[in-house]
């Protein structure tokens, strides 16, 4: 708890993580960004965090790369980055973007919601968006503990829905004149050490069960150890998504 109030950024370096259980997505999100990267002479990330993501494929970027973040805690710090690289930091919502039309060649957005049709407007002809997305059966677990009666919320899901993610954004960029070139989904088992890890990500993703409180929800979170644990530790489910989508000429 003490560890997640003082977190900043999106920068998991020095923290245990998750173990694999299974093989994990048949994609790599940072070479398919730096692949599309090539050649074009400009880049937008989109929920920046930090901006590390773009400070670690920083070489393979256009000199014109602009990042934007919404979190006010992250925006100073994305702004320190990406400053240091050359890169530009716009504080804003991913969902309205403040740039002209046909600004740039790629967008690229890891775990950010976006609009499909704002970053369709702002591609330029045969520019590509890459996004990879966390899944509807991420943490499916939580669903059988939090998702059902609990003192104080009778019969209601506490797990935020966020519906068809995935058709949604597909069916959007069709809608707005992409061409889809890729639209796949991987789940796969992992392991966190202890507890204490789980509810440290559920602490820094408040949008995942809104109104999540560790004390209140002790007796919830000890059922679910309980229930999830094995030799391998405490095992949950990973879902991810990936879309990438093109422009035509």
């Amino acid at each position: 708890m003490e560890r997640a109030r003082t977190f900043e950024g999106w920068d998991f370096r020095g923290m245990p993580v998750p173990r694999p259980l299974e093989p994990g997505p048949p994609w790599d999100y940072a070479e398919l960004v730096r692949e599309r990267a090539r050649g074009a002479q400009s880049a937008l990330d989109l929920g920046t965090g930090g901006g590390e993501f773009v400070e670690s494929v920083r070489e393979d970027l256009p000199a014109l790369t602009v990042a934007t973040e919404e979190w006010h805690v992250n925006a100073p710090i994305a702004h320190r980055r990406l400053t240091s690289l050359g890169a530009d930091l716009v504080w804003c919502r991913s969902l309205h973007l403040p740039f002209e039309e046909e600004t740039f060649d790629l967008v690229f957005d890891r775990h950010e919601e976006l609009d499909p049709h704002e970053v369709a407007r702002v591609l330029r002809p045969r520019g590509q968006v890459v996004t990879q997305q966390v899944g509807p059966n991420n943490w499916i677990e939580l669903q059988r503990h939090f998702g059902g009666a609990t003192s104080g919320h009778r019969g209601t899901s506490r797990i935020a829905d966020f519906g068809d993610i995935r058709g949604d954004y597909a069916r959007g960029f069709l809608e707005a004149g992409l061409v889809l070139t890729r639209n796949e989904q991987h789940d796969y088992k992992i392991a966190y050490q202890e507890l204490g890890l789980l509810v440290f990500m559920l602490l820094i993703t408040p949008w995942t069960i809104p109104d999540f409180d560790v004390e209140r929800d002790l007796d919830v979170l000890l059922a679910l150890e309980e229930a999830c644990t094995t030799e391998d530790g405490l095992v949950m489910t990973f879902s991810r998504f990936l879309l990438v989508a093109e422009k035509p000429a």
